[in-house]
């Protein structure tokens, strides 16, 4: 027992007479509950019919409404097949008037009447749906099937679409199925006739639960939402479906398998069938193309059904109709196709789960959501109460006077109260939501008096590949007034709209970005900065334009997460794709991302140079240590887990030192400890030494192949012992006996910048412990200073520069600092890496003395700063007259100077303090020696 109906509001009866001649025919009824009824039965003749129906049940049902919907779903379950009509309808008639009963008088708020109503039509269908199975199976319709494949429909899969689908299933709706067969379960011979058995199944339950018998009916169904329903049959095979979705899917499909879920047969197999679907429905970019295909849909309802006129209470469509249910439907599905393939959290079915998910995720501002929260839920109790006056399926409010009366009656209130709010309410939300789908054009923008962009470089646009289709055309035009406003505000408009013209020439498509610009028009500030300053930043984004989906996320602009919080945001992200290239593809998506919020965050001077650099090498580590475990669990399964301890990838160079640009490639070595395993313990066993190898290789390749996302990185393994003659795996041993007995000084110089950056916990700690050691014995001084002058000989016949601007490559730049930096960590035996703990250890060497290792360090964070800023302005060294001014801006400010001249003056100067500084040093310590 767990308590009788609370009655916490009462309907009015229409006619006073019918409610009480009806009320008198229920015996045991208390007062409060004979006003209840009094009150139904005087306004809704369908209810009246079906408390008279059931006067006897009535009594203890109102005693205990909980104990009494289990006694209806218990019946429904132990229903033989002969019964099977009439016990579904008697169970039907009991279960709509209890939760009308429950409706009307407060206790059941919507959610818990939509619930109950949408799991009768579940179990409803699950059990006509089986019974036609067992019959097919008794019969020996269905190859290879038994009795116990009952239990799972013979693999009949049942979807519930729409309401159904989301647990909003209305009080006299028509239930949306979509039905599917497991062909796996079939032998390829009994395809045929496997299929037509499911169809005959299919259109046997469907015909139990819709036909119109004496005792009524259970639920109409609706079978329209299948792939291409005019042809194809009401059970199609799933991999048939799948096929067409790929194929041929539209957006209102995607949008209507938001809400479906598998409700009836074999759950199992939908299940899977709808994981297939996934990235059918949930785009792996911000999708706001489909904003206007939402938009299109709702124009072509209003003329289809005639639901676009003006706001008139009587006859208006409560689903349909301006400011409706399926306004807030639309609004809700929309912007969860848009962003849901990004965020997992907002993959929810229900209207008032998505606008919560939506506005804790800041797509719909609070306030919005809670207002189309509750008029939703309002719209939902108006249209049931409509249903309930005749169980008819319809959606909209009476015409007559007398009609509205009675939906008012049932929601005990006046007509007038009625009217006045659902004006009110009706307006609202379709003032919330027609501006979503299709915003105001307002004033068109101007451009500045005096700019007048060349003509014949826009002549050129329709050309490109973006806006070839009619779509992007069409969407690029309505942006286009934006885009040349803003790019006339710029200092140099004419070079501006030429680097557009570059952005635009390379983008293979434009409707989701042109979009994506069109929702978010502030996003186009940041495109005309961007193309505006950095050719090389801008040729990246024409080809990968979806990292501006990172900028609407809304955390684009805030703080560096370090890179421990990467790792596990990457982890988590990898976790959730069950297929290794989709994996591959999902860390390329995610580098690109954060590569461009490093860039951008440069560009605009959030940050500086060596900023810049430590998040680059941050982000790098956190692919590699992500990226790592997915390998070798892809390894293992064909080869068998890692023999001994696994590997470990030393980062070399500046990786390994923790600061790389924005074009670096990745300099590392593979060590891996076999601990005496000489072979792999798999389904293809290999030798340990060929199992690292071809390890690492994957892991190269993981990092460095071209998929539909493009790379990760270039990676170099030179620095490996023995160079390109040696082994891609190094092993443990190997390395350590390498580094004492036959490594070239070179070789011990780039190991005082070396970072195990991923790999087997206690491999890692033995490498970095070994290094420390081996770094922090003596050295041969004359042999390690006469080496570096000969190394810097060699780099000068090999290398010059290519002018000023080349700050890595020449006498007393980059390379020049970083091997100075790299002779002192080794002659003081220290195991800091960074360039400037280096120039220290310089001075303990007796090397340099503390002011001219000040001087080294500051021409050092120049060359970097103008390195860090050219690679992300070209990509490669700068020259001052193709950068533009905009980028000749970046470079000033990035380095700390007002004009680009002192800037080159500056360089000029460190390059010629710098470069006599470090032969001289080398010099002078090795005299010393001598």
């Amino acid at each position: 027992m767990t308590g009788a109906l609370t009655i916490s509001r009462l309907p009015r009866p229409f006619d006073p007479a019918l409610g009480a001649d009806t009320r008198a025919a229920v015996p045991g009824l208390t007062a409060e509950q004979g006003a209840l009824i009094e009150g139904i039965a005087g306004s809704s003749p369908y209810l009246k019919s079906l408390i008279e129906q059931e006067a006897d049940w009535l009594a203890p049902t109102l005693a205990d409404p909980e104990a009494a919907l289990a006694e209806v779903t218990a019946a429904v379950q132990a229903l033989p097949p002969d019964q099977l009509k009439p016990g579904l309808r008697l169970a039907k008639r009991r279960l709509a008037l209890l939760t009308a009963l429950a409706d009307l008088s407060g206790a059941w708020r919507l959610e818990r009447v939509t619930s109950v109503l949408t799991a009768f039509g579940a179990l409803a269908a699950d059990v006509a749906a089986k019974a036609e199975i067992a019959r097919a199976i008794r019969r020996g319709k269905l190859p290879g099937q038994t009795e116990d494949d009952i239990e799972t429909a013979g693999g009949l899969v049942i979807l519930a679409m729409g309401k159904m689908g989301a647990y909003e299933l209305n009080y006299s709706s028509d239930i949306d199925l979509i039905v599917l067969f497991d062909e796996t379960r079939f032998e390829p011979d009994d395809f045929y006739e496997a299929r037509q058995s499911m169809v005959r199944a299919t259109r046997n339950f469907c015909a139990t639960l819709s036909d119109k018998t004496a005792d009524g009916y259970v639920f109409r169904t609706d079978l329209r939402l299948r792939p291409d329903p005019a042809v194809t049959p009401v059970c199609m095979a799933m991999e048939a479906a799948e096929r067409y979705y790929e194929s041929l899917g539209r957006t209102w499909e995607r949008a209507a398998y938001i809400k479906a879920r598998p409700c009836a047969g074999d759950l199992k197999a939908g299940d899977r069938f709808l994981d297939t679907l996934r990235p059918f429905v949930w785009r792996r970019h911000l999708d706001f193309a489909a904003i206007q295909d939402a938009h299109d849909m709702r124009l072509r309802i209003r003329e289809n059904k005639g639901t676009g006129g003006a706001l008139s209470i009587p006859g208006h469509d409560m689903k349909l109709g301006r400011g409706g249910i399926r306004e807030i439907e639309f609004f809700t599905q929309t912007r969860q196709l848009i962003a849901g393939g990004r965020d997992k959290d907002l993959r929810l079915r229900g209207t008032v789960d998505g606008l919560a998910a939506l506005a804790a995720k800041n797509w719909v501002p609070q306030e919005v959501a809670d207002k189309l929260t509750d008029h939703y839920r309002a719209h939902r109790e108006v249209e049931h109460r409509i249903q309930m006056v005749h169980d008819a399926q319809t959606h909209k409010l009476p015409q007559s006077p007398d009609g509205i009366e009675r939906v008012a009656c049932l929601m005990g209130i006046s007509a007038e109260e009625l009217t006045n709010d659902l004006t009110d309410r009706l307006t609202e939300v379709h003032e919330l939501t027609e501006g979503f789908f299709a915003p105001g054009a307002g004033p068109a923008p101007t451009q500045p008096a005096g700019v007048e962009f060349d003509a014949g470089v826009m002549a050129r646009w329709p050309t490109y590949p973006a806006l070839r289709s009619q779509r992007g055309a069409r969407i690029f035009e309505r942006i286009k007034p934006e885009l040349l406003s803003r790019l006339a505000k710029t200092a140099k408009p004419d070079e501006a709209l030429v680097a557009l013209d570059g952005f635009l020439s390379g983008l293979p498509a434009g409707v989701q970005l042109f979009s994506l610009f069109e929702a978010n028009p502030q996003l186009i500030d940041l495109l005309v900065d961007i193309v505006g300053t950095s050719h090389a930043l801008a040729t990246h984004l024409s080809r990968n334009s979806s990292v501006f989906d990172a900028v609407i996320g809304g955390a684009f602009f805030t703080d560096w997460p370090g890179q421990a919080a990467l790792e596990a945001e990457l982890r988590q992200a990898l976790e959730g794709e069950d297929d290794y290239e989709r994996q591959l593809d999902m860390a390329r998506r995610w580098s690109k991302e954060w590569h461009f919020r490093i860039g951008v965050h440069h560009l605009r001077g959030l940050i500086d140079g060596a900023t810049a650099g430590q998040h680059y090498a941050e982000l790098a580590d956190a692919v590699i240590s992500a990226i790592l475990p997915c390998v070798a669990a892809q390894f293992a399964l064909k080869y068998g887990p890692a023999p001994g301890r696994g590997a470990a990838v030393l980062g070399m160079g500046s990786l390994g030192a923790g600061r790389i640009n924005a074009q670096s490639d990745l300099d590392v070595i593979v060590i891996y400890d076999p601990e005496g395993v000489d072979m792999s313990n798999g389904k293809r066993p290999l030798a340990t030494r060929t199992y690292y190898a071809r390890f690492t290789q994957a892991l190269i390749t993981a990092l460095t192949a071209p998929m539909a996302e493009g790379r990760l990185y270039e990676v170099d393994m030179r620095l490996r012992p023995s160079g390109n003659q040696g082994p891609v795996a190094t092993s443990w041993a190997s390395f350590t006996h390498y580094q004492r007995e036959e490594a070239w000084v070179w070789e011990h110089l780039a190991l005082t910048r070396a970072r195990v950056v991923a790999g087997e916990t206690s491999l890692v700690r033995d490498i970095e412990t070994f290094r420390a050691g081996f770094i922090a014995e003596a050295k041969d001084r004359q042999k390690v200073l006469g080496e570096v002058a000969e190394m810097r000989t060699r780099l000068a016949a090999a290398k010059t520069p290519t002018g000023v601007w080349d700050a890595k490559t020449g006498p007393g730049r980059l390379l020049d600092i970083e091997l100075m930096a790299e002779t002192g960590a080794l002659l003081a035996g220290q195991s800091e890496r960074d360039v400037h703990s280096g120039l220290d250890g310089a001075v303990a060497a007796g090397l340099l003395n503390v002011a001219d290792a000040g001087t080294l360090k500051d021409c050092y964070d120049l060359c970097w700063s103008v390195q860090t800023a050219a690679r992300l302005l070209s990509g490669k060294a700068i020259e001052t007259g193709n950068i533009g001014e905009g980028g000749a801006a970046f470079l000033c400010r990035t380095t700390g100077f007002d004009r680009i001249e002192q800037l080159q003056a500056a360089l000029e100067e460190s390059y010629a303090k710098a470069g006599a500084l470090i032969p001289a040093a080398v010099g002078e310590g090795t005299d010393g020696q001598e």
